[in-house]
């Protein structure tokens, strides 16, 4: 009987159909999940490198315990209240939750996609995303971010991942910190937007600068490869820049990893950007997830701050400048709505982390392309089978190569 089951796609389905039938039907991926969500921010010294981030963090909060008042994004001397968080709740003490690390886009902010690192939080992991100081929105609006703090900025990142990692499950040791035996150490994923998605894959390949050239410099006197983290086990890179690293990096790659982009993205379009490693990459679970009509900075709540500033009655120009390619890659009219695509950007990365991180199989249903696309046409879901054999004896009916299922 062995011989007919030639993937491990149809052993992982008896054992779905062996799972109670009350265990079937998770909470919803694309809606919020069963726990309320706190926030905090902080600031994290990392004194090897003399760095302070400042970070945000979200986290899995008991229903009944979700009091306080809602947090409060601070974007451009404004405040954005957000219709979920709530500021300063105290943790659910239910178990280990795990921990994921977000990073932002080129220019960007540490809460710039709040609806997903919210969403994450609702369905029990514990969020925390980094401004990376040098790469920030301020220094995009001062005009700071040339080639060369750019290739700086490719260096500073996965590290300053790796840091936030240690430092969070420093304060899982700590008897007086609030996340004390809160996180699971050994389930940690990393996902980012764009140059946030070359972070996660960095974090996951290692970085060694052999693409350089894409940045227009060459590597400096000094450069320091960094290796990969063998802590992070899954990672989502959201519209990422993948071509900063090179093939032999993305070849590294061996844990769970879904990619996820929009078909009209002009700034990481989903040729090269997702193509290339979604073909080179030697992970055994390796999806992509392409939303039909999304662009760039769809998987954003950018939407929501060109509103809120425009409602403060600054100068329309100061708007346009700024904010407007975001615009036209997010909120224009001939876009697939912004709120459909986070509702389908939460639906596969919270079932792939639930899966693939928390180990909840009930959320596979979510990951099968043929049976999603039937409910979701506007999203097309793949999943590339292994390219080495599950097992010595099914090397001869082992068929390499993608496939749309």
């Amino acid at each position: 009987m062995l011989h007919r089951l030639r993937r491990p796609s149809l052993l992982l389905a008896v054992l779905l159909l062996a799972l109670p039938a009350g265990a079937r039907v998770p909470h919803r991926p694309d809606a919020l999940g069963p726990y309320a969500v706190g926030h905090d921010s902080f600031e994290a010294y990392d004194a090897a490198r003399n760095r302070t981030l400042p970070v945000h963090v979200w986290y899995p909060v008991a229903p009944g315990r979700a009091q306080g008042p809602p947090t409060v994004y601070s974007i451009l001397f404004l405040g954005l209240e957000s219709e979920v968080a709530i500021e300063d709740a105290p943790i659910a003490r239910r178990g280990f939750f795990p921990l994921v690390v977000f990073s932002h886009g080129n220019g960007g902010i540490a809460i710039q996609s709040y609806f997903l690192t919210e969403a994450l939080a609702s369905h029990g992991f514990v969020v925390v995303a980094p401004d990376h100081v040098g790469d920030t929105f301020l220094d995009a609006f001062l005009g700071n971010l040339d080639a060369e703090a750019l290739l700086q900025s490719a260096q500073d990142r996965p590290r300053d991942v790796s840091f936030l990692i240690d430092w969070m499950l420093a304060r899982n040791l700590d008897r007086n910190d609030r996340f004390r035996h809160a996180l699971n150490p050994f389930a940690i994923g990393v996902t980012g937007h764009s140059f946030g998605g070359f972070t996660a894959l960095a974090v996951a390949a290692g970085f060694d600068g052999d693409a350089a050239d894409d940045f227009g410099v060459e590597v400096p006197e000094g450069f320091e490869p960094y290796p990969a983290d063998p802590r992070v086990r899954a990672i989502v890179p959201i519209a990422p820049a993948s071509t900063p690293l090179s093939d032999r990096e993305l070849e590294r790659i061996r844990v769970p990893t879904l990619l996820v982009g929009g078909t009209l993205d002009e700034t990481t379009p989903l040729v090269p950007e997702i193509t290339r490693p979604y073909e080179i990459l030697r992970t055994r679970e390796l999806y992509r997830a392409d939303l039909v009509g999304a662009a760039h900075f769809s998987f954003t709540n950018v939407c929501d701050v060109i509103e809120l500033v425009a409602e403060a009655g600054f100068p329309p120009d100061l708007v346009t400048d700024t904010l407007g390619g975001a615009y036209e890659e997010g909120c224009a009219p001939d876009l697939m709505p912004v709120a459909e695509a986070h509702r389908l950007t939460n639906l596969v990365t919270v079932s792939f982390l639930r899966r693939f991180l928390a180990g909840d199989l009930r959320y596979q249903r979510y990951l099968v392309p043929g049976r999603l696309w039937a409910r979701e046409p506007d999203l097309d879901l793949f999943r590339r089978p292994p390219r080495v054999p599950w097992w010595p004896w099914m090397r001869s009916s082992h068929r390499a190569g993608p496939r749309r299922w």
